[in-house]
């Protein structure tokens, strides 16, 4: 359960998960690309010169590439703009006025270099003319991923290894292995919906991490309960995927079947565009039992892989 809830609990039940037919190429193809990538890169970039020039671009405040319009005071210190409106018109470095001085020969020396990706250090090996590199980073694949934990506001970012540990360790975040499951959620008091969230859970499955979502919340002045599944990667990837949910009772049932979403989006965004099982309340106190004094859900799951 969300911090600052106490209203739910969660009984799992996990089933062995379906074999794992995915492909990836081995170890020698992958180290082969990347031998191959990074020195064509670094080759045709030049990055490794000693000439001094890349340093021009440093921002002497925040130290962030310097992206024009590029300013300088009287004495020729560079800034960005972003830092210019912080220091109230004063040089850092000579504190002269800065003026509105634009540096015109650097923004035009700019046109002619290329810059490595700044998430180097996480895997990005590529590099993109100076006016490409901002674009690029903006989807680069390896930038870092937030932490997909739903209910607190969580600033936590990295790889998917670093996000899983740290749901494990510092969520406490229920784990399971498999690509079937039996969830059972239940509330004492139904008839009070309030924005709340249950536990997050997380499945290893085809060698990749599934979060699953299940949430009560106010649809317009509609109480519905809605679960949800997030795949643990890039949206491409999780294209590669399928699962479905099914809650019923009563002989009665309803089925949702679609495609995992990537914690690229947020789960309040999955949750707001309504991609996932949505149970309205008088459905789901129907398949809670016939007194309705508490909300029971049981729902079941399946990942499948596209071929």
């Amino acid at each position: 359960m969300a911090p600052g809830g106490s209203f739910c609990e969660k009984a799992v039940e996990s089933h062995p998960s379906v074999p794992d037919t995915s492909t990836s190429p081995t170890k020698s193809e992958s180290n082969t690309t990347t031998k191959k990538s990074a020195v064509n890169v670094l080759g045709k970039c030049g990055i490794r010169s000693n000439n001094g020039v890349y340093e021009l671009f440093g921002c002497s405040i925040c130290a962030n590439l310097i992206y024009p319009p590029i300013h300088q005071c009287p004495n020729g210190h560079t800034l960005c703009s972003n830092c210019k409106n912080r220091v109230l018109n004063c040089c850092p470095t000579c504190r002269h006025d800065l003026g509105n001085i634009r540096c015109l020969a650097l923004e035009k020396v700019a046109e002619s270099l290329e810059f490595p990706c700044r998430y180097q250090n996480l895997g990005c090996l590529d590099i993109f003319p100076y006016y490409g590199k901002l674009k690029h980073e903006q989807n680069c694949k390896f930038r870092p991923y937030n932490c997909p934990y739903a209910g607190s506001e969580c600033s936590v970012t990295g790889d998917i290894p670093t996000l899983v540990a740290h749901l494990k360790d510092d969520h406490m975040v229920d784990m399971h292995d498999g690509c079937t499951f039996n969830h059972r959620y239940v509330k004492s008091n139904p008839h009070e919906v309030e924005n709340a969230t249950w536990m997050l859970t997380v499945f290893n499955c085809f060698g990749r991490k599934f979060c699953l979502h299940f949430e009560a919340f106010h649809l317009g002045k509609a109480p519905v309960y809605m679960a949800f599944l997030r795949f643990m990667g890039d949206d491409n990837e999780a294209k590669r995927f399928n699962y479905s949910l099914e809650v019923g009772a009563n002989r009665r049932k309803l089925i949702w079947q679609g495609i995992p979403r990537s914690i690229r989006d947020s789960h309040r965004k999955v949750r707001d565009s309504l991609d996932g099982l949505v149970i309205q309340r008088n459905l789901a106190l129907y398949f809670s039992g016939c007194d309705r004094r508490e909300l029971k859900l049981r729902i079941t799951g399946h990942i499948w892989k596209e071929e």
